[in-house]
Parts: structure tokens; sequence; C-alpha cells
């Protein structure tokens, strides 16, 4: 497999960033925003695409100039939404440095449980911050609802999603090959 250039991967990484605020403002419109979580899409395809680094800047740099211009999600939603999104990036990233199988299309769907999974951990810390800092309560069974079970469709989503975005650019020759 040849590498991306810089260049190609900075303006990937760019692209992400801009779905990122297009995409929610979408999806939004037609009433699936929160059902569907449609900013984690370009941040997981940045993560595999570009890698860690541009994944992780894309989960921290995404929600921030999408709460600027859009006003979605709102400032007290960062807080825990960031640390999930960076995750995301930083994890399908590493992951598909890593995992090797020899079918791509099983290296993408490893990739994005163990970076769903580890974000789905990291935003629940998160929130558990958030809402001790607010003095309400916060429980396992709030956390295992809200980023388990009443993401589903979400989860859903960017494992049929996500998978078909990546197989596309590479046959389109967008990114390389990587087989």
């Amino acid at each position: 497999m040849t590498k991306l250039s810089s260049t190609k991967r900075i303006c990937i990484t760019a692209v992400c960033l801009a779905l990122c605020c297009v995409l929610p403002m979408a999806f939004h419109s037609i009433g699936l925003g929160s059902a569907l979580s449609p900013m984690h899409i370009p941040v997981l395809l940045c993560g595999i695409v570009c890698g860690g680094l541009p994944g992780l800047a894309c989960g921290i740099v995404g929600p921030v100039l999408s709460c600027v211009l859009t006003g979605m999600p709102g400032v007290p939603m960062l807080a825990r939404m960031i640390p999930e999104l960076a995750v995301y990036g930083l994890a399908t990233g590493l992951a598909m440095g890593y995992i090797r199988t020899g079918k791509y299309t099983i290296d993408l769907y490893i990739s994005l449980a163990i970076a769903m999974v580890l974000g789905r951990i990291v935003g629940g810390i998160a929130t558990a911050i958030f809402y001790m800092g607010s003095g309400e309560g916060y429980s396992i069974a709030m956390w295992v609802s809200s980023y388990f079970v009443t993401a589903v469709p979400g989860i859903v989503a960017h494992l049929v999603l996500v998978p078909v975005l990546a197989l596309t650019l590479t046959k389109a020759g967008v990114i390389p090959k990587r087989y």
C-alpha cells in the first residue's frame, strides 16, 4: 500500500471537518440528528483514511468548529462530545495502522468496533465528570442507556456508512488500496 501524501491527508481532513458542520445541519433538519449522530461519521472516516493524529484533530476541532459556525452542538455538549469524538478519530487511525487481517473490510469493522467502544467509554466518563460538576446524578444505567441503547440507530448507521464510504473512496482511487 502506498501512503497518502501529506497534502492529500490535510485536504481529506479539511473535508471531514467541513462535513462535521454540514452533516449535523442536514440530519437535524429532517429530525434525525440526535438518533444518527452524524458528526461521528466524518471523524471515524478521517481516522480510517488519514490516521490517528488527523482523526484526533478532526474529533477535537470538528465539534468546536460546528458549534462556532452553526450553534450545534451547544457549548454544554462540547465537554461530552469532544472526548468521545477525539477517541473515535485517534482509535480508528491507530487500529487501522496495526490491524492487518488481509481483508480491508474486516480491518474496517474491527477498527470501528474498537473505536466505538473506547469512544463511548470515554464519552461516559466525560459525561459523569460533567454531571458531577453540575450536582446532578449520573449512573451506569444512564450511561448504558444513552451511549448504547438509544444510540443503536447511530451505531448501525456508522457500521454501514463508514465502511461503504471508505471502500468507495478506495475504488475511486481517492485513497490508496490497502492490500
